[in-house]
């Protein structure tokens, strides 16, 4: 089962991701996580969906972020961060999640939807593949860290 995150069960999102960012190689630190989760969907800024198993277990979610594309005119959801816990991962949870956040683009009328990750994510890579992104070899992606 796929559910969007409210506010009310933010604490079942949070230990997700904190798995996620301790994959990124970044500290576990749960609370800071949950403040900026918990902002995030305060302000509308986002939208998270959150998978379950059987036993309504958090397994998986998919963080959206909105954005705007000038040259296509139109809304894009950009699928910022996608994470399944190492137990449950190829069976289809994933995929799942991204045709949920497809759902969610169709729903407003966005013109596409973007992703990115790592390039030793092999394992995403194949997902996103088989479903149908196509790699951008058009534009350079840069980053400004301040």
């Amino acid at each position: 089962m796929i559910q969007q995150i409210r506010i009310e069960n933010l604490s079942q999102l949070v230990p997700l991701f904190d798995q996620y960012m301790v994959f990124y190689e970044k500290e576990s630190n749960p609370q800071k996580y949950e403040a900026y989760l918990r902002d995030r969907i305060e302000k509308n800024e986002a939208s998270v969906f959150i998978a379950y198993d059987e036993d309504d277990l958090p397994i998986g979610f998919a963080l959206n972020y909105y954005s705007f594309s000038s040259t296509a005119l139109g809304k894009v959801i950009v699928l910022n961060d996608l994470y399944v816990s190492e137990a449950k991962r190829k069976k289809g949870i994933g995929q799942r999640l991204i045709e949920r956040t497809f759902e969610l683009a169709r729903e407003l009328g966005a013109v596409r939807v973007d992703l990115g990750t790592a390039k030793t994510n092999i394992t995403a890579q194949g997902l996103y593949d088989k479903i149908g992104f196509v790699k951008d070899t058009e534009y350079y992606a840069y980053s400004y860290s301040l």
